[in-house]
């Protein structure tokens, strides 16, 4: 029995050379290893031996089905990655060729990158924060007052902290201590001027909270972007350059604006800045509300309380502030009417980009 195992061994090495492929592979097996197959009846005699040489036969059997497997499964295992290497290798002139589809940034992201390359050449720095911010941060350095409605869980996005949960009896919090989603970018102009020496000048872009209702032009999530000036001397008329400037950048032409006296608690005195619509050019349209008008952002020189909050000398040092809706400003370049398709996902939208 054991001279017949050791003849089958030699007999499966020596003929498992000359397989080729898979077809020979398989036939290969039927002959040896099925339930009738030249091995499996080798193994099928072990119970006619004499007891005393079954420990020993058995322990041989064994010894050389594992050698013969791993011999059979390397062959298959070279077999397999030959017949994949050779199919990748195939090339076949007569077949269509296979368009590549190759993602594109969102058109917000574009302007993103267009804004920070325009005012990078202004020799602007690009400066970032967090989405999550305090009540301190958002309202108190800006000098809004305790009472103003923008503090109202109806405009804001208020973070219910777990540590307020548990203690009910807490009815009054520090403002370092009341958590929101930042509703404008606002606030990190006052952590900049705490950690930045002026004069400086640096850009903010990023993602804003408001819980408002939805409509073509408004969503509870849109984008800003802020820039900000810091000096011994700094004029409105170089404030309005610097927009014209931008927006020339943006649209590749000059767009006219115009700025209206209006009244925001960071800024004194403050204007409505408007741009000319570019979807109607002015004509009227629902995006500008049929006035040709649309306002893009707020503006003017920072308050002195807001200076304050800062740490600087507001009798030492002015600035000019712009508070871009840039999602306002996408909408026009690339003539969308609906500002919720940008945060909607649908790809049929976003393939146009």
């Amino acid at each position: 029995m054991k001279e017949i195992l050791q003849n089958l061994k030699s007999e499966i090495v020596e003929k498992i050379k000359f397989i080729k492929n898979e077809a020979d592979l398989e036939n290969f097996r039927l002959e040896y290893f099925s339930r009738k197959g030249k091995f499996t009846e080798a193994l099928k005699k072990i119970k006619d031996v004499a007891d005393a040489e079954k420990p020993v036969i058995g322990k041989i059997a064994n010894e050389v089905k594992k050698e013969i497997e791993h011999i059979f499964e390397q062959t298959k295992n070279f077999l397999t990655d030959d017949v994949t290497v050779k199919k990748e290798k195939i090339y076949d002139p007569t077949l269509p060729g296979l368009k590549k589809t190759i993602g594109t940034l969102h058109p917000t992201t574009r302007m993103i990158h267009e804004l920070n390359e325009a005012f990078r050449s202004l020799n602007f720095e690009i400066y970032e924060g967090n989405e999550i911010t305090t009540e301190e941060q958002a309202f108190d350095n800006l000098n809004f007052p305790p009472d103003h409605p923008a503090r109202e869980s109806m405009d804001t996005y208020w973070i219910k902290l777990q540590k307020i949960q548990k203690q009910k009896n807490i009815k009054i919090l520090n403002a370092s201590e009341k958590y929101c989603l930042r509703p404008h970018l606002t606030g990190v102009s006052v952590n900049y001027m705490k950690t930045h020496k002026p004069p400086f000048q640096f850009v903010y872009p990023g993602r804003v909270f408001r819980s408002e209702a939805t409509d073509a032009g408004h969503e509870r999530c849109f984008y800003q972007y802020e820039a900000l000036i810091v000096n011994h001397d700094v004029s409105f008329s170089a404030g309005k350059i610097l927009i014209k400037t931008i927006l020339e950048r943006v649209f590749g032409h000059e767009v006219k604006i115009r700025m209206r006296a209006g009244f925001f608690p960071f800024v004194e005195p403050g204007f409505e800045i408007d741009m000319e619509c570019q979807v109607c050019h002015g004509l009227g349209c629902g995006i500008c509300k049929h006035n040709g008008w649309l306002e893009i952002m707020p503006g003017g020189a920072p308050h002195p309380n807001v200076f304050k909050a800062g740490g600087l000398d507001p009798k030492k040092w002015q600035g000019f502030y712009i508070n871009v809706g840039l999602d306002r400003l996408v909408m026009m370049k690339y003539g969308i009417d609906d500002i919720r398709l940008m945060h909607s996902g649908d790809l049929r939208f976003l393939r146009q980009f």
